[in-house]
């Protein structure tokens, strides 16, 4: 799939501490729940719900005895069941698309949803950025949502400096970050940053993932 090793086993950290924590919930249950008496996002529920049911069926589980999250994402990788049943891949080749016990399928799984949310292989994810004198950071972080919003050479001609080897027309944005020490710092993200915000939109998260697969890079190459 083109994926990084260190993105896959990130992700898969951040979700389920390598598969020690699935979830303590009754899927079912929570579904049910969030379906039928949480009005601000019960249509997702009910969709979600018609999808776990289909999936209990198509892969032999039973419904009433599967674990996961509060909202109902199952397994290493804690799909939900309509990603379940999109993304999954039986990887190891026992006939069945297991996220919940084989971490092969999980694997396999997790890199399937990147490479069907347009990963690019061999491509940057982020660089960290300075801030020239005179920029109105403001203008150039936009509100919308996780897309990019501009391009290399846009940000660089409004004087914000960075170091890649991405093409000058790549897409790409201005992410700002407060630190611990509640000073801030600044990104610069590309589309495999974006692709990460699709397994989880929070710009947050997508850089915990990211950071994580750098030391998890780092440690396997002895650096």
């Amino acid at each position: 799939y083109g994926v990084p090793a260190e993105i896959i086993v990130a992700i898969i950290g951040v979700e389920t501490y390598y598969g020690n924590y699935l979830g303590r919930h009754k899927v079912l249950d929570a579904l049910y729940t969030l379906a039928f008496h949480y009005p601000p996002r019960a249509r997702f529920f009910r969709s979600e719900l018609g999808h776990f049911l289909a999936l209990s069926t198509e892969e032999k589980l039973n419904p009433t005895t599967l674990m996961g999250s509060y909202a109902g994402a199952m397994g290493y990788g804690q799909f939900i069941s309509s990603s379940y049943r999109a993304y999954a891949v039986d990887f190891d080749g026992d006939g069945q698309r297991d996220l919940l016990s084989s971490p092969v399928d999980a694997i396999g799984s997790v890199a399937n949803y990147f490479s069907q949310h347009r990963w690019q292989p061999g491509q940057p994810i982020a660089t960290p950025a300075w801030i020239g004198p005179n920029v109105n950071t403001d203008k150039l972080i936009s509100n919308r949502g996780q897309q990019l919003t501009h391009t290399v050479a846009e940000l660089l001609a409004a004087n914000v400096r960075f170091t890649t080897e991405a093409a000058p027309t790549t897409k790409a944005r201005l992410f700002k970050f407060e630190e611990d020490n509640k000073e801030a710092s600044y990104w610069v993200a590309f589309p495999n940053f974006y692709a990460i915000t699709r397994y989880n939109h929070s710009p947050l998260y997508a850089m915990v993932v990211y950071q994580l697969s750098e030391q998890l890079r780092r440690a396997a190459q002895g650096l």
